[in-house]
């Protein structure tokens, strides 16, 4: 859950009331979405076995490493089909 700080000079008793008609018309309304919206090329869960210093050289880059993998064998492919 996103939970942000309470701001300086907040009243409690000052905030709206969500349960009064117009709050919960308005709930009513909203259009609920859950998670991560589709994306347009969706990737698949796999398994794959590599060398593990082919996989050290890529985490040693930080965070997007499986990210690089996919690149590199993209272009390996972009190249194989010219």
């Amino acid at each position: 859950m996103n939970r942000q700080p309470i701001p300086p000079g907040f009243d409690p008793d000052e905030a709206p009331d969500l349960s009064a008609p117009e709050w919960q018309e308005k709930f009513a309304a909203a259009k609920v979405q859950r998670g991560r919206p589709k994306a347009e090329n969706r990737k698949v869960s796999t398994t794959i076995r590599l060398d593990a210093d082919v996989i050290a050289e890529f985490r040693a880059g930080g965070d997007g490493w499986q990210s690089r993998i996919n690149s590199a064998l993209r272009e390996w492919l972009e190249k194989k089909r010219a």
